[in-house]
């Protein structure tokens, strides 16, 4: 419930709106009183052919003689009390409180029905002339709650949809913040279902908040309000199974709220199920088991619709016994009420109800307040299990929101000046949470101007020194620095402009070919553009493959190129930002031999007066670096260059490949 609090106050940033909304709700509930209210004057003034002048009147010269009769009453027991025995005392005594307290109930209506009588001499003065005016109040008042009605649903609508927006920003500028790892555990998909369905029941259970819980309880409390004013005893006597509805709706408010929870997870694993399939729909093919995965998925649509079943049936139910208590509740105020004024009595099972039998038109507006009453009641009734996903899908969102992160930036921060002498991994040991030690005590140096590469094989922690000189994670021991000063006291922002990644796995997104080139340098020319992607020999194959040359729609992830194209277009972006430290991860393993060695070449002259770090196997890049790190289980065990190491070094012999075979990649039409 916290969680869904910090939704709530977000939506109570927008004031204004918010106003208008308890405004608007103000005058619905009023106005739903008031065209209740008018069951009155219809049954007691219009029904018995008077107007409301004569009935003012009548009521005055009725309340002043029963004053009189109070008076001489009381006068009576008073002096009965001035004789009485000890013993009858205490029962007098009693007699004239209550005789009291009636005439002191008769002088405060005397006092109101004067108070109104000036304003009812310019009021009809026929009972078919009242009712015309009657009806034509009730006309008024009903478009005013209908334009407040429409103004509140507006509003509500504006406040939902703009704190929805709030909260998907912020779980966006979260998610960007989260460690690597947490992509990896929690998964894309899920992320991309909580911050689409999830926010989606959010936006359900806040429209409900604002919008329902603030306009039916208002015209509940009115309706109960209006049957106290008419006889508040009988409105108590008829509440006593309220408790009852509090008991019943939160046992089952906990039961939706975990059904939601339960639904809102299993729709996570559709969307992973989805993504899955989606994204290797190749092998899917290839290894024809369309069948095994529509099965797979029918079955998590299965657990959904049972979980989603499970939900509405708490839904319903919570509706239907809601819905029954309300009924009885009415029907024990008819059967309680309908005894009064049959019997024009004043009193029930032995206790006083009123002072004066009630009259008609006072129960059937009691009746009406009640039947009124019901209507929000019911409607409360109905939104519970709204509001009760909404508050399942707040908890689910701030998992994500309120996850702490490893790497923060520090409150003051260091910047040495560019370009750099020198990085340094100085005793570095790392592990995964919950994982194993992937590097373990690695001494590392790269001098300006210096390419290293780094081979090994899968799992030795050569993406883990990418990761830490990133500063994508901190070394749990040891400290990298650039110029003696460690990552973790400069800027996030800092560090990576400094560097440019280029890596196996090509990102590209559904965007222009520019737009791509120009990803984190949006600021570059259409001339610079071109000319780092003549360096990363792709202008050819964009201006004479692609149909709109640098103004192509790739697609989503790219799909319309080749690997080795989407590697060139990664290497052109990677020059663009001009870094001082280069890292290609396998970043030519997908270009043929004769563009790689182009590519080599303008890698050459690139890289002079940059740090560059490689990670590949292909001897025709490992003669680019000036070093070569051997690793093997997070340690490194060799170093040397390359003709050195072929020679003397049986494990990085294994390591290189013999032969490079050209990679015939399928361009896209």
């Amino acid at each position: 419930m916290t969680d869904f609090v910090r939704v709530f106050r977000m939506a109570f940033r927008q004031r204004m709106a918010m106003f208008g909304v308890i405004l608007s709700s103000m005058l619905i509930a009023g106005f739903w009183g008031i065209n209740i209210g008018a069951i009155y004057p219809l049954v007691e003034i219009v029904f018995r052919g008077d107007s409301l002048p004569t009935y003012v009147d009548q009521k005055i010269v009725a309340a002043q003689q029963q004053i009189e009769s109070h008076d001489q009453h009381l006068n009576d027991l008073r002096g009965q009390l001035a004789v009485a025995e000890p013993a009858g005392r205490r029962k007098l005594e009693s007699r004239i409180r209550v005789q009291e307290a009636s005439r002191q109930s008769m002088v405060r209506s005397t006092t109101v029905f004067q108070q109104v009588r000036p304003w009812m001499d310019g009021l009809p003065t026929t009972p078919y002339a009242t009712l015309l005016l009657l009806m034509g109040f009730l006309l008024v008042g009903t478009v005013i709650k209908l334009g407040a009605l429409i103004a509140n649903l507006m509003l509500v609508h504006l406040v939902t949809e703009r704190t929805a927006m709030a909260v998907r920003a912020l779980f966006y500028r979260r998610a960007l913040q989260l460690d690597l790892d947490e992509f990896g555990d929690t998964g894309s998909a899920t992320l991309t279902s909580r911050l689409t369905n999830d926010v989606g029941q959010l936006n359900g259970g806040v429209s409900t908040l604002l919008g329902k819980l603030v306009r039916e309880p208002l015209k509940l409390i009115v309706c109960i309000g209006g049957a106290a004013f008419v006889c508040w005893r009988l409105l108590f006597l008829v509440m006593i199974v309220s408790p009852l509805v509090l008991i019943v709706t939160s046992t089952l408010s906990r039961a939706i709220r975990r059904a939601s929870r339960r639904v809102m997870g299993e729709m996570s694993q559709m969307f992973a199920m989805l993504n899955d399939s989606f994204a290797g729909i190749r092998l899917v093919k290839i290894c024809n088991t369309q069948a095994a995965e529509r099965a797979k998925f029918g079955r998590g649509l299965d657990t959904y619709f049972q979980r989603s079943m499970r939900m509405s049936f708490y839904s319903t139910l919570a509706r239907g016994t809601s819905e029954l208590l309300g009924t009885i509740v009415v029907c024990l105020g008819i059967v309680a009420g309908g005894y009064l004024v049959v019997n024009q009595k004043t009193h029930l099972l032995g206790i006083r109800m009123s002072f004066h039998p009630l009259e008609v038109g006072q129960i059937l507006l009691f009746f009406g307040f009640l039947i009124g009453a019901a209507d929000p009641a019911r409607k409360l009734a109905e939104v519970w299990s709204d509001l009760q996903r909404g508050i399942a899908a707040a908890q689910r969102l701030f998992e994500i929101i309120d996850r702490p992160v490893r790497v923060r930036n520090p409150q003051r921060s260091l910047s040495p000046s560019r370009p750099h002498q020198r990085v340094v991994f100085e005793n570095v040991e790392f592990r995964y949470p919950q994982g194993p030690p992937v590097l373990r005590g690695v001494n590392l140096e790269l001098r300006h101007g210096e390419t290293i590469a780094v081979v090994g094989p899968n799992g030795c922690g050569k993406s883990t020194l990418i990761n830490l000189l990133c500063r994508f994670d901190d070394p749990q021991q040891g400290s990298v620095t650039i110029d003696g000063v460690p990552l973790d006291q400069m800027r996030i922002r800092d560090i990576r402009r400094r560097i440019g990644l280029v890596t196996q796995r090509t990102t590209l997104f559904d965007d222009t070919i520019a737009n791509n080139i120009a990803y984190g340098c949006r600021k570059a020319s259409r001339e610079r553009i071109v000319e780092v992607a003549r360096m990363a020999y792709a202008d050819d194959f964009i201006m004479n493959k692609t149909p709109d040359g640098y103004d192509t729609l790739l697609g989503p992830t790219g799909t319309r190129l080749s690997g080795g194209q989407m590697q060139r277009i990664a290497l052109a972006r990677a020059f663009l930002r001009n870094p001082d430290i280069l890292i290609l991860d396998e970043a030519t393993s997908q270009i043929d031999l004769e563009s790689e060695c182009l590519i080599h070449e303008a890698l050459g002259q690139f890289l002079t007066g940059r740090t560059g770090l490689l990670v590949t196997h292909r001897p025709t890049s490992l003669v680019m670096a000036d070093r070569i790190l051997v690793m093997n289980e997070g340690l490194v065990v060799d170093t040397g260059n390359h003709e050195d190491l072929i020679r003397r070094n049986r494990f990085y012999q294994s390591l290189c490949r013999p032969t490079d075979v050209p990679v015939n990649s399928q361009h896209a039409a």
